[in-house]
C-alpha cells in the first residue's frame, strides 16, 4: 500500500498575501487591545477570515469597511489603521484578479 505524501513545493498566490494580511491585522488590533470597540473589530475580522467569506470574497468589503469605521471611531493606534489599508489594497488586487 502506497502512502500519500506531503507536498514539498507549494505556489504563493495573491491568496496567502490576502491571508497574511488579515492576520497581520488581527494581531496588531489583538496587540493594541483597550481602544473602543477593539473587541467588535476583532469579531468581523474573525468573520472576515472564515471559510464562508473566503469562498465568497464578495462578503469582505463590506466587512472591511465596519472594520475600518469602528477603529477610526474608536481611535485605534496607526499601526492598526495601516493594516486595514494594507488589507484593503490586497483586497482590491484579488477581487480584480478573481471577480472581474
Amino acid at each position: 500500500m502506497a502512502f500519500v505524501q506531503e507536498s514539498t513545493g507549494y505556489e504563493k498566490t495573491i491568496l496567502s498575501d490576502l491571508q497574511g494580511a488579515w492576520t497581520i491585522l488581527r494581531t496588531s488590533v489583538v496587540d493594541a487591545a483597550g481602544f473602543e470597540g477593539w473587541d467588535r473589530a476583532l469579531f468581523h475580522i474573525d468573520e472576515a477570515m472564515s471559510w464562508e467569506n473566503v469562498r465568497k470574497l464578495r462578503g469582505m468589503p463590506p466587512l472591511l469597511l465596519i472594520i475600518r469605521n469602528i477603529c477610526n471611531q474608536g481611535k485605534a493606534p496607526e499601526e492598526v489603521l495601516e493594516n486595514i489599508r494594507d488589507v484593503d489594497e490586497v483586497l482590491k488586487e484579488v477581487l480584480s484578479e478573481f471577480i472581474n
